[in-house]
């Protein structure tokens, strides 16, 4: 069995409000890549829920942010198709999405 690592780093100030976000994935030949907002999901089996931590700096602009949902809304369509293979819902996914554009004045 082989093991790999990604991990974030992030650097708060003294309200606890982070700073600086970095991120690392060996594997994939990312050392120390600066970014100013993750999310991650992970599925809790035993309370069959998901399990969030939502991080974004100080100077994540608001413009980028709506950018950045708009992306994870998409890319949630294409993981629950290539999961379920149920196409249909995926498009509606997209569909949300798109509306998520409009509405956000992204688009």
């Amino acid at each position: 069995m082989r093991k790999t690592q990604i991990t974030i780093d992030v650097e708060l100030d003294e309200n606890h409000v982070p700073e600086n976000i970095t991120w690392n994935a060996e594997d994939g030949g990312i050392d120390k890549q600066e970014t100013k907002a993750t999310m991650i999901s992970v599925w809790d089996d035993k309370t069959k829920e998901a399990l969030r931590i939502d991080l974004w700096t100080k100077e994540m602009p608001v413009d980028q942010m709506k950018m950045f949902i708009h992306q994870i809304l998409i890319s949630l369509g294409s993981t629950y198709q290539r999961a379920t293979g149920e196409e249909d819902v995926a498009q509606w996914m997209e569909e949300v999405a798109e509306e998520f554009a409009t509405k956000s004045a992204i688009k």
